[in-house]
């Protein structure tokens, strides 16, 4: 078997708590998720990161997980002897009265064996098998803002690890549709009962959750249900103020540009957010940047060098002695 450093792929240390674990995992999924990662890679990384995630969430599974004990990723292993039966022994069995076999299985595939006949283990009352709750998953669900603002539905199409009569793991798909309510947010934990994996002798199946991640937005950067716009104005527009349109997720509205308004002014627009759960919206805010042309014309040069002349303001005089340009 080849050994995965499953600490290693979430880039956190053998001690991270389990928050530090979930918050490892959010970060990466939203970026190599194949819906948003422009990484060729990007999918296989997401998968590696998926796996790593469903074993060191687990308290039990990351216990027997650390028994296995430090290798280089990729080194060829095998468990110590004793591994198995101290795993039956903290609620794990079905490994058979041979013991587990190891050759040619995957780890990924071990762990959810293990976390399989962990549910199992309740022993059996004159042989009739106790019912068992299916497996919980989570994944990702990508959205983009103006499905966030509308509300949308989203399709789901998955492959989830299950047990066919024989207990051989194999691969099925899923295709879900879930309604996406207005006010969800960006990380936000929404829960489909029922659908996750199957449940045994008459348990329940289990629960599917996804995270959401709202995808890049080329305009709007969101904090919770407020939205960052970054406003470019001239020169102009800052020193004598002035009407200007921006754009908001439903429409554009006209700002007033208060005159000396300067580079990096937070203007508020109330109720310009996304929309809130319940009632009322959240607001949006442009950061105002004084960007200047590319290139002047000659017109134009020569009005800033007669504005340069005019002008005695100095905005470096708190620096001590005169600054401005061509006096010393």
């Amino acid at each position: 078997m080849k050994f995965k450093d499953y600490y290693e792929t979430l880039g956190v240390s053998r001690e991270a708590t389990t928050e530090d674990i979930k918050k490892a995992y959010r970060k990466l999924a939203h970026k190599y998720h194949p819906d948003v990662s422009k990484d060729p890679a990007g999918e296989e990384k997401f998968k590696e990161i998926n796996e790593a995630y469903k074993t060191l969430k687990d308290p039990e599974l990351r216990k027997a997980y650390d028994e296995l004990g430090r290798h280089a990723t990729g080194e060829n292993f095998q468990p110590p002897p004793d591994w198995t039966s101290h795993f039956r022994q903290a609620g794990a069995g079905g490994f058979g009265a041979q013991g587990f076999g190891f050759e040619g299985i995957d780890l990924s595939d071990l762990f959810e064996e293990l976390a399989r006949s962990r549910g199992q283990h309740a022993g059996s009352r004159q042989g009739q098998p106790f019912a068992r709750t299916g497996q919980d998953f989570e994944v990702t669900a990508p959205i983009t803002l103006e499905q966030a603002a509308e509300g949308t539905t989203l399709e789901l199409n998955l492959e989830m690890p299950e047990f066919d009569e024989s207990g051989r793991l194999q691969r099925v798909k899923h295709a879900f549709k879930a309604r996406i309510p207005k006010g969800i947010i960006d990380g936000q934990k929404m829960r489909l009962p029922g659908k996750g994996g199957k449940g045994f002798h008459g348990g329940k199946n289990g629960d599917l959750y996804f995270n959401i991640v709202f995808k890049p937005h080329p305009l709007f950067r969101p904090s919770e249900h407020d939205l960052y716009l970054d406003l470019p104005i001239t020169p102009a527009e800052a020193a004598l103020g002035a009407s200007i349109q921006v754009p908001t997720l439903s429409g554009p509205v006209t700002l007033r540009i208060p005159p000396g308004t300067t580079s990096g002014r937070k203007m508020r627009l109330r109720g310009k957010g996304l929309p809130k759960a319940h009632d009322g919206h959240g607001d949006l805010y442009a950061m105002t940047q004084i960007v200047l042309p590319s290139e002047l014309s000659e017109r134009e040069k020569a009005l800033y060098q007669q504005l340069a002349q005019a002008s005695t303001y100095d905005p470096r005089s708190h620096l001590g002695g005169s600054t401005r340009a061509g006096e010393a």
